[in-house]
């Protein structure tokens, strides 16, 4: 198959269907054999029914994986890369803030080989930017990002790590995700290092965005785990860079 896209999902009853056509609808309007995993990460809503459903009504395989548990989004977009199949797989977080549409230009990257990873970016000046963050989230945002570039060294020319929007070639995803200990907010920065340190070439391209009002993912109204998840990381680099 050409592309995999993986979609994790915690409580996202109210969007997931809208999420699956979406992806299933670009699939097909881009002639691409692909496949869709969505990954329920512990919901407490009926979201892995929702998704199941949606699949009765699209033309692309669907697979939906269903935890009890929460793990964190790392764990979910973990899992669902590892269980994709293509030669290109890519995690979209859930509510389409940004456009499939716009896979076209991190995937060609991928295909004419100019790099390894594809990230989504939502500070590069090309980038259109529909409704942005709120305030606290934008500031909170920035420090982390302040705070990776000089605690972890991530390079300061990747502009935008968090984005929930990133293409991979496939063999690679697989083995860098089985090796990932980072379940939480994180796990990206994981998956950076150990791609960095192996050789391996990220790029980042321009994306129109739209803020999800309604994101799972607050790193401002949880800012004692994400410190938490920081300490943490920094002993994961600490043993990635050792070996």
């Amino acid at each position: 198959m050409d592309l995999s896209i993986v979609i994790p999902a915690l409580n996202e009853s109210r969007k997931i269907a809208q999420d699956v056509k979406a992806a299933a609808e670009f699939l097909q309007q881009q002639n691409l054999e692909g496949e869709i995993i969505v990954v329920d990460d512990g919901s407490s809503d009926d979201t892995t029914q929702v998704a199941r459903h949606a699949g009765d009504s699209i033309q692309a395989s669907l697979r939906v994986l269903h935890f009890k548990e929460h793990h964190g989004k790392g764990f979910a977009v973990k899992n669902g890369i590892i269980a994709s199949k293509s030669q290109f797989v890519m995690f979209a977080d859930s509510g389409l803030c940004v456009p499939y549409s716009n896979v076209l230009k991190g995937l060609s990257l991928l295909q004419n080989n100019s790099c390894d990873i594809a990230h989504g970016s939502r500070k590069l000046p090309e980038s259109i930017i529909r409704r942005p963050q709120p305030l606290g989230r934008r500031i909170i945002s920035k420090l982390i990002h302040w705070v990776l570039i000089i605690w972890l060294r991530i390079p300061a020319n990747l502009t935008d790590t968090q984005c929930g929007f990133k293409i991979y070639k496939g063999d690679l995803a697989r083995e860098l995700y089985k090796q990932c200990i980072s379940n939480g907010f994180l796990f990206d920065i994981e998956i950076i290092i150990r791609a960095l340190k192996s050789g391996k070439r990220i790029r980042e391209f321009p994306i129109e965005w739209t803020a999800d009002p309604d994101s799972r993912l607050s790193p401002a109204k949880n800012f004692i785990g994400v410190l938490s998840e920081l300490f943490a990381l920094k002993k994961i680099v600490k043993r990635v860079q050792r070996n």
